[in-house]
């Protein structure tokens, strides 16, 4: 294909921060916000739907629905994730949160186990594929001098909405608001407008022109950076002038085998590094948060309806940690500070099982100390996602995100709960420290491969990051090379 030179990567780079990328911000990292929504809020209503008088299911039911929404996520980021790449990151994070607003209302009224679950499915479908489109358009859409920070926040905002869910779930399901009957339904309600009064937001956020570009639509990539700055330029006076250019020009979208060659030989030392990332994090996070009732419930004697309370202070450590660690993503660099985040994670989460098998804390000790560990381990679990939405090619950049994201939330969604769910079940807290050691195991070694072996991709245009296949330059080849000898 023709290859041409373009300046607007470096005109996208080189722009101040403005209103216009708050909107971007807001709009698009909605995202993380409704995922912890749905995900709290069905914590949080999982007794309420055994009660005869909601929807009557059994516990067994209740897990296949939890198992439903994962797999439809993992789904979800690969079809998405697939189309996102070919037809474009706009298309795309405007289907995916119809989807979700869609699934989610309609869950509100689900009379039965079976159209619950079929809504549970669809929601996840929703949710994966925004993971995939929204991570790629923020990543192209944002300056490089502060992609790390933003990302990092975007990412640690799901907590905002685990905090919302557990309020909601407080409020709605008390008997003098609506009650159990109506309560759980209400809140489905709530996620859905939220979704549609997003939607109509999300309209005015223009398509990549870093997609554009490398999809032969160079003139209409022009138009809306020439959009942006003037906007920008109202707010912040005359831009500086651009300063670079990189090769440019119509791509052909790579074949799945073009994508595994990539992924597994082209980039094989970043591979294994974003899957070591994805899968310890996820372990790390599922492993406590999907059985942090029932650890306070067996083993701390709080009351049910008094959970959502113990969920607060954690989703503020999680949420305060990439907020004030992200900007040393950016300064301090990549690689040390996922490999600091990761570690660091992994030694308090060691340390919190220790002193959990000694009998040291109580309910609310042990919800202090997680809500420590986890301000280190949001920074370190949203670095994982920006790790893998940055250090591949633009062509493939959705598909990549949507790999490592099912890859991730397939191990950990599935196997971690499951794995804690027996432990639990056996009254044992030696046995649950166990798991909280394998956790631990699974952070500190992933934060070891990143800290030797992560990409330096701090403040650097994502064309000098990840070139695409073809333009392929000298230093990407050396590093194949150094990536074949070491693995």
């Amino acid at each position: 294909m023709t290859e041409t030179h373009s300046d607007i990567p470096a005109r996208l780079d080189r722009l101040p921060w403005s209103r216009w990328h708050w909107r971007v911000v807001i709009a698009l990292g909605i995202a993380w916000i409704l995922d912890g929504l749905e995900v709290t809020l069905v914590g949080s209503i999982g007794s309420v739907l055994e009660r005869p008088d909601t929807l009557g299911l059994g516990a067994t039911q209740i897990g296949w629905a939890g198992s439903l929404y994962v797999g439809g996520a993992v789904i979800g980021a690969l079809a998405f994730g697939r189309l996102t790449d070919q037809w474009g990151r706009k298309k795309l994070f405007l289907v995916t949160l119809f989807v979700y607003m869609a699934a989610t209302i309609a869950t509100a009224f689900s009379p039965n186990f079976l159209f619950f679950a079929i809504c549970r499915f669809v929601t996840g479908l929703g949710i994966g594929g925004e993971y995939a489109a929204i991570n790629s358009a923020i990543d192209e859409l944002i300056p490089a001098r502060v992609r790390g920070r933003v990302n990092l926040a975007i990412n640690g905002s799901f907590w905002i909405g685990a905090a919302l869910g557990a309020g909601l779930s407080l409020v709605l399901l008390d008997p003098r608001v609506l009650g159990p009957q109506l309560g759980w339904r209400a809140g489905f309600v709530v996620g859905g407008l939220l979704a549609v009064a997003i939607l109509l937001v999300r309209r005015n956020v223009p398509e990549s022109p870093r997609w554009l570009v490398a999809h032969g639509h160079a003139d209409e990539a022009r138009r809306i950076i020439a959009r942006i700055e003037a906007e920008i330029e109202a707010e912040h006076g005359k831009l500086p002038p651009v300063s670079g250019s990189v090769s440019s020009g119509p791509r052909a979208i790579p074949t799945l085998v073009q994508v595994a060659r990539t992924l597994l030989q082209r980039y094989r030392r970043r591979s294994v590094v974003a899957f070591a990332l994805m899968v310890s994090q996820a372990f790390f996070y599922n492993a406590i948060f999907f059985t942090y009732a029932l650890v306070l419930t067996r083993f701390y004697g709080v009351s049910e309806s008094r959970v959502a309370l113990y969920i607060f202070p954690f989703a503020l450590g999680n949420v305060l940690g990439p907020l004030l660690l992200g900007p040393l993503f950016d300064k301090v660099g990549r690689r040390r500070m996922i490999g600091l985040t990761y570690v660091l994670s992994g030694i308090g989460l060691g340390l919190t099982g220790w002193a959990f098998m000694l009998g040291w804390l109580d309910a609310r000790s042990q919800a202090l100390a997680w809500s420590l560990v986890f301000f280190m381990g949001s920074a370190a679990a949203s670095s994982a996602y920006l790790t893998v939405s940055e250090v591949f090619p633009l062509e493939m950049r959705a598909m990549a995100i949507a790999v490592f994201y099912a890859v991730g939330t397939g191990a950990g969604g599935f196997i971690a709960p499951v794995l804690f769910g027996v432990l639990i079940e056996s009254g044992s807290r030696d046995a649950v420290a166990v798991g909280y050691a394998i956790g631990a195991v699974l952070v500190i070694v992933a934060g070891l491969l990143a800290l030797r072996f992560a990409v330096d991709a701090e403040r650097k245009p994502l064309e000098e990051v990840a070139p695409s296949h073809d333009t392929m330059d000298g230093r990407s080849q050396q590093e194949n090379a150094r990536a074949r000898r070491i693995f």
